[in-house]
C-alpha cells in the first residue's frame, strides 16, 4: 500500500478536503506516478456537482503530470524515472480503439467514471473504507496516482512537468477538436463560443492550421483581449448584442463553430452562425436534462452538429505534437496557466468558476 495526501470530494457540491488515503500497489499493467502537478478542469466540478454520475466520495483529478516510480510486470513502454502526462483511459481492444479512436472506447464510461478498475476493484481507501478512484484512469488530485500504461504519455524530461498536465484533457480537447476533428482548410473561418482554456486552445490551433477568420465570442473583456493576442482575428462581446448578427455582419457566417460554454442558448447560436455545409462541435458538459431546440432549416443546407471527446485525439501521438508546437512558439498554452499550491484547491476552483483563472494548475509539495 502507498500512503499519500489526496483531495477528497465527500458529497455533491462540497468543498474538497485534504485527507490521508492509501493506494494499491500497481497491478501488472499499471504504473505508480508521483504527481508533480495537476490541472483543474470543468469536468471535475461537473462530477463534484453530480452532473456526471461518479459515485461519491471520490478522489478526482484527470490532468495529472508526474514521474513514474513503479511499473507493473507487464509494462513495456514506460520505466521508472520517466516523465508522463496522464490522460483519458481506454481499453485498447474494442473496435474503436483498434481503429485509432481511443477517446471513443466502448468501455470509456466504466474505465473513466465508475470509480473502480475494469475488474471492479477499488484503488483508493480513506479511513479504511473504499472510495471512488481511478477517475479518468488516474485520480490525480493526490500526491501519487495509479494509471495504466495506455493512458500515461511519455514526455521529454527537459520540459517543466508542472506545465504539462492540462495537455491531458482541456487543452488537448480544444486544440484536437480543430486539428483532428474539423480539420479546417487554409483560409477557412471559425467561431469559438467561450474563451476559456478549451476555447483559447481551439483558437491557437485554428491559427496553427491556417484559418484566416477566427472569431472569439465571450462575455469577459480580459478573455477577449487574450484571445486576440493568441490568434483571434475578431472578438465579439456577447453582452453587447446578438453574437450571430455580429458574426453575419463580419463575414456572413462561418464554416466551423465550437461551443465550450455548455449553455443551450449559446449552443443554438453556434449552430445558427454556420454557413451551408458548416460544422458545429459541442465541447462543454451541460447539466443533466439540458437540451437544445433547433429549427429544421438551421440544418437543411448540410450543416451538422455533434460532440467531440478529447479532441478526437490519439493522446500518445497528439500530446507530444502539442509540446513541439509549444517549443516552436506556435502554441503558447502556458499563457493560460495559473499556478496554485495543492492546499489551495478550493480557492483555485472558485477562481476558475468566477473566470479569474483560465487554467488553474495545482502544484504538489516536494
Amino acid at each position: 500500500m502507498i500512503e499519500t495526501t489526496a483531495a477528497v470530494t465527500q458529497c455533491c457540491g462540497a468543498d474538497w478536503e485534504l485527507k490521508t488515503v492509501t493506494l494499491d500497489e500497481p497491478q501488472n499493467d499499471e504504473v505508480l506516478v508521483r504527481i508533480v502537478a495537476t490541472g483543474l478542469c470543468h469536468t471535475d466540478m461537473s462530477v463534484r456537482d453530480q452532473h456526471l454520475p461518479v459515485p461519491l466520495p471520490a478522489v478526482l483529478g484527470h490532468e495529472g503530470a508526474g514521474v513514474v516510480e513503479k511499473v507493473g510486470s507487464a509494462v513495456t513502454e514506460l520505466a521508472v524515472g520517466d516523465h508522463v502526462v496522464l490522460t483519458v483511459a481506454s481499453c485498447g481492444k474494442c473496435p474503436n480503439c483498434l481503429r485509432g479512436l481511443p477517446t471513443y472506447c466502448h468501455q470509456a464510461l466504466p474505465l473513466n467514471f465508475s470509480g473502480r478498475r475494469a475488474d471492479g476493484s477499488s484503488t483508493i481507501r480513506c479511513d479504511g473504507v473504499d472510495i471512488s478512484g481511478n477517475f479518468f484512469g488516474q485520480s490525480a488530485f493526490a500526491g501519487y496516482a495509479l494509471a495504466s500504461e495506455r493512458n500515461a504519455v511519455k514526455v521529454p524530461k527537459d520540459v517543466d512537468l508542472a506545465l504539462l498536465g492540462p495537455l491531458g484533457c482541456g487543452i488537448q480537447t480544444g486544440a484536437g477538436t480543430v486539428m483532428n476533428r474539423l480539420k479546417p482548410g487554409i483560409g477557412s473561418s471559425i467561431a469559438v463560443f467561450g474563451a476559456g482554456a478549451v476555447g483559447l486552445s481551439a483558437i491557437m490551433a485554428a491559427r496553427v492550421v491556417g484559418c484566416t477568420t477566427i472569431i472569439a465570442v465571450d462575455i469577459h473583456a480580459n478573455r477577449l483581449a487574450l484571445a486576440k493576442e493568441l490568434g483571434a482575428t475578431h472578438t465579439i462581446d456577447a453582452t453587447e448584442g446578438n453574437a450571430v448578427d455580429a458574426i453575419r455582419a463580419l463575414c456572413g457566417g462561418v464554416e466551423y463553430s465550437l461551443d465550450t460554454t455548455a449553455v443551450p442558448a449559446v449552443i443554438q447560436q453556434a449552430v445558427e452562425a454556420l454557413l451551408p455545409l458548416g460544422q458545429c462541435v459541442i465541447l462543454g458538459v451541460s447539466s443533466p436534462g439540458a437540451s437544445i431546440t433547433l429549427p429544421i432549416h438551421n440544418l437543411f443546407f448540410g450543416q451538422s452538429v455533434g460532440g467531440a471527446i478529447e479532441g478526437d485525439s490519439v493522446p500518445k501521438l497528439f500530446i507530444p505534437k502539442l509540446i513541439e508546437l509549444w517549443r516552436q512558439g506556435r502554441f503558447p498554452f502556458d499563457r493560460l496557466v495559473r499556478f496554485y499550491e495543492f492546499g489551495q484547491i478550493n480557492q483555485a476552483m472558485h477562481d476558475s468558476a468566477q473566470g479569474i483563472a483560465l487554467k488553474p494548475v495545482l502544484r504538489m509539495s516536494a
